[in-house]
């Protein structure tokens, strides 16, 4: 098989990103939807490796994340919630990302039923949230933050 062209990358890992947003929206979920929501996150984040910038990277990583946390899955959520983190520590990336960064691992350790470390990234999250340059971004992510309780 050959490999595939750049742009075809991209557009495979925006399609599969925006599929996972359309499963984990959805009020319930067969066995197989959950196994197709872990594994088109995934493969967006795959090929936001090859192709993509480092805050595509993070983006994936959170995505990653919350996937596992909606599917009460601690341990991954974790893992995941980390890498974000670590991207946008490592690479310099704030504003909405580092903010998201945060609420990941606020709700990756809610899961773990890891509360002190759960309201510690919270309130980064919040701190960060209140940075976020645009304000429908600001006022989009409050409003995900809250669904953490």
């Amino acid at each position: 098989m050959a490999p595939l062209d750049a742009e075809r990358q991209r557009q495979l890992a925006k399609d599969l990103f925006n599929h996972v947003w359309t499963l984990l929206d959805a009020e319930s979920r067969t066995p197989t939807q959950v196994d197709e929501m872990i594994h088109a996150a995934h493969a967006s984040r795959y090929h936001w490796g090859v192709v993509g910038e480092p805050i595509n990277l993070a983006r994936g990583e959170w995505q990653c994340s919350r996937v596992y946390a909606v599917l009460g899955r601690a341990e991954p959520a974790l893992w995941h919630g980390r890498r974000c983190l670590d991207i946008c520590d490592e690479q310099g990336i704030a504003d909405f990302d580092l903010a998201y960064a945060y609420e990941a691992l606020a709700r990756a350790h809610r899961v773990a039923e890891q509360l002190p470390e759960a309201e510690a990234y919270e309130r980064l999250a919040v701190e960060a949230g209140a940075r976020i340059s645009d304000p429908d971004d600001r006022v989009h992510f409050h409003e995900d933050l809250a669904t953490l309780r």
